[in-house]
């Protein structure tokens, strides 16, 4: 007979947003370093032709290389931001583990690009896709899972939660 209490659900959804997370920021990282160390800065490489070029820039903006500059103004966005998360956690925990996945997704791109922005001044951007002049900002691993991730919160509490409607019922 065993005297250890079975895991809470909440703290099995913690460990896979955990989890996430932490594959994410090392996909970011690493990523970053492979960029840093074998292409210059401002050069390009094509990848798929111009549609898809990897292209090392220094972002001292928000994702996608926009609001260049401001770095309080960034720090503050990202405490928001985790502050969000535990509250997000915590609102719906029992939800299951994709939820959490999701979650993971944020806070490991809000971490990624923290980690630069505290150890560089900077984040390192290296994906640029778009026709010659008329492309898309360039972004990294940490800003496609920000994006990926808050979509699909978006999408999960605008159409899928159907326990929304009965806390306050």
């Amino acid at each position: 007979m065993s005297s250890q209490a079975p895991a809470s659900p909440l703290r099995g959804e913690l460990a896979v947003m955990g989890l996430t997370a932490a594959a994410v920021l090392l996909m970011d990282q690493v990523t970053k370093g492979l960029v840093i160390a074998s292409i210059g800065l401002n050069q390009r490489v094509e990848v798929l032709g111009d549609v898809v070029v990897l292209w090392h820039v220094r972002n001292q903006g928000a994702a996608f290389s926009l609001f260049q500059g401001g770095q309080l103004l960034f720090y503050a966005v990202t405490i928001l931001a985790l502050a969000m998360l535990v509250y997000f956690s915590r609102a719906l925990r029992g939800r299951g583990a994709l939820l959490h996945v999701v979650l993971g997704l944020v806070l490991g791109g809000t971490l990624g690009n923290l980690v630069d922005r505290v150890r560089l001044g900077y984040v390192t951007d290296f994906v640029s896709v778009g026709i010659g002049d008329l492309r898309w900002p360039t972004w990294n691993v940490a800003d496609a899972s920000l994006v990926v991730g808050i979509l699909a919160l978006v999408a999960y509490l605008t159409f899928f939660d159907t326990q929304r409607g009965e806390a306050s019922a």
